[in-house]
């Protein structure tokens, strides 16, 4: 049995400039998932739109932290199989090591790493883990693969499990 190290708390913040998957409508009806070795999760279908909103929480536990997280946006279609509208993932190594720290002595908005895109990551923007108000956290702007536009806005923050060894 694998060892929990904690939580990770994924907000799905919004999609940006989604691909149109329905032509009729010029939109599309776009839902996330995410997937961290066997585990999956997903949010919301939001109806008629390329700029979804969703500040939807999904929590995936952590028991390895050099697997990718894995986000997929798909279009959902009522008669035939919902269409991919792109792909990213992250890597969440820096973050859960930064989190296992004892962080009681760094000042609050301390900013732990700046991670930069790079041709091996999907980032859009930098990103930066960040040490605020008691917690661990990091914005993230992916772009998405396999398509020809989007964006995902994604707020990560670590949740200790009261007993686990940091």
């Amino acid at each position: 049995m694998e060892c929990l190290l904690g939580l990770l708390k994924v907000r799905v913040v919004r999609g940006v400039n989604l691909a149109i998957c329905d032509p009729l409508t010029h939109s599309s009806d776009p839902y996330v998932v995410l997937r961290l070795g066997s585990q999956k999760v997903k949010s919301s279908i939001k109806y008629h739109s390329i700029n979804p909103e969703w500040n939807e929480e999904l929590t995936l536990s952590i028991t390895n932290m050099m697997l990718p997280v894995k986000i997929e946006v798909f279009d959902k279609d009522t008669f035939t199989k919902d269409d991919s509208m792109g792909d990213a993932e992250f890597c969440i190594l820096d973050f859960v090591e930064i989190a296992k720290q004892d962080l009681s002595h760094v000042a609050d908005g301390t900013v732990m790493k700046t991670i930069h895109p790079e041709k091996e990551n999907c980032f859009a923007t930098e990103s930066q883990i960040t040490w605020k108000d008691g917690k661990v956290s990091q914005d993230i702007v992916l772009k998405l693969r396999n398509t020809e536009t989007g964006e995902i806005i994604l707020h990560l923050q670590w949740v200790n499990i009261p007993g686990v060894a940091r």
